[in-house]
This record gives C-alpha cells, sequence and structure tokens, in this order.
C-alpha cells in the first residue's frame, strides 16, 4: 500500500503590518486679530479767557509839569507816542504807549492834558520824562476842554456898526467902527476912528476885539 505524501504545508501569509495611523494634525488655534484699543477723544482746549475789551472812549487827564515847561513835556510825549514804546530803566521793560493825543491849553498853566486809554495806561506814558511832577486827581470832561479844542469865529460875535479894537497887524491898538462883515472870508471892513482921515480897511476878523461900553 502506497502511502501518500503528505501534502505540503502552506507558509502562512505574512501578516502585514497595521498601517501606522496618522497622528491628527493639530487643529490650528484661530489667529485672534489684535484689539484695538479705544482712541481716546482729545480734551476740548479751553479757549484763553479774553481779557474785557475796552469800552472804546478816551479819558482825560490833567498831567502836572514844572511851571514854564509844559511845551517840553508835551514834545517828549509826543515822540513817545510817534516810537509806540520806550524803554524804562527803572522798570526794565518795554512800556507800549497806549495814549492817543496830548494837548497843551493856553488857559491851564503848569499841566499837559493827556487823552489815554485808562489811568494806567497815562502814567506808564510819563515814567521818566523830566519836569513831570504828578497829576490832577481825577479825570478831566469833554465839557471842561471843549471851549479850547472849538475854534468860534470870531466874526460870528460882531455885527456892523459895532466898536472894535484891532489887536494884530499893521494898525494893531487902534479903535475902529465896522461897515461890513464878510462871513465866508472872514474879514470885516472898518472905519479907523483914531485916524485923522475915514479910510475904510479890510481886516481879518479874529484881528477884531468888540470894545464893549
Amino acid at each position: 500500500m502506497k502511502l501518500s505524501e503528505p501534502e505540503p504545508v502552506s507558509e502562512p501569509e505574512p501578516v502585514s503590518e497595521p498601517e501606522p495611523v496618522s497622528e491628527p494634525e493639530p487643529v490650528s488655534e484661530p489667529v485672534s486679530e489684535p484689539v484695538s484699543e479705544p482712541v481716546s477723544e482729545p480734551e476740548p482746549v479751553s479757549e484763553p479767557v479774553s481779557e474785557p475789551e475796552d469800552d472804546g472812549n478816551s479819558h482825560l487827564f490833567a498831567v502836572r509839569t514844572t511851571g514854564g515847561q509844559e511845551k517840553i513835556v508835551m514834545r517828549l510825549l509826543e515822540a513817545r507816542i510817534k516810537m509806540g514804546k520806550f524803554w524804562h530803566e527803572q522798570s526794565g521793560r518795554d512800556i507800549i504807549m497806549n495814549i492817543q493825543s496830548v494837548l497843551l491849553l493856553s488857559d491851564l498853566k503848569g499841566y499837559v492834558v493827556v487823552e489815554a486809554q485808562d489811568a494806567s495806561a497815562m502814567f506808564d506814558s510819563v515814567q521818566g520824562i523830566r519836569h513831570v511832577r504828578g497829576q490832577l486827581r481825577g479825570e478831566l470832561t469833554y465839557d471842561e476842554i471843549d471851549k479850547y479844542l472849538v475854534k468860534k469865529s470870531t466874526v460870528l460875535e460882531l455885527a456892523v456898526e459895532n466898536t472894535v479894537e484891532i489887536i494884530g497887524g499893521p494898525f494893531k491898538g487902534m479903535k475902529a467902527t465896522i461897515t461890513r462883515l464878510d462871513q465866508e472870508k472872514e474879514e470885516a471892513t472898518v472905519i479907523l476912528t483914531d485916524a485923522t482921515y475915514q479910510l475904510p480897511v479890510t481886516i481879518d476878523a479874529n484881528y477884531l476885539k468888540l470894545v464893549t461900553t
């Protein structure tokens, strides 16, 4: 009896290694956008507090001077007005001139009248000027100096047949009688009463002074 050969034993199929499991890709965290900080609004700039406005009116002050030196003080003040400012050595600073005009009145001896914004401006303007001796307390009113500022025509005070004295010109000191007036030219035709002959003469009315009887 013939023994059958044993069937060859088939080699076991190689077991394939399990495929490596890929690690999950790390999930990228969402990139957070930078949060912008709130921009603070600029604080409102406070407007500078304006000084009270000037009322626009000038004031008149009488500055006392050494007798007979009124014209010198007036000219020095006029020079400072033209410059606009001056250096004051005692205070060591420039002083701005805030005066508008300076007046010299014939009937106000020993004083000059300063037209200024206020008393402080007047005081600053006369600092260091020779012959200044002080000031009258308070202010002058316009009515007090009006008669010196407004020149009244002499011819308005005269009339035909008035007796007048001639105070200027070649016939100065003589008396006359008015025979005619020309208000536009401010002239008067007169007859000289002191002359040996009556001759009409035309004279500037400002040279005539009414003679009161």
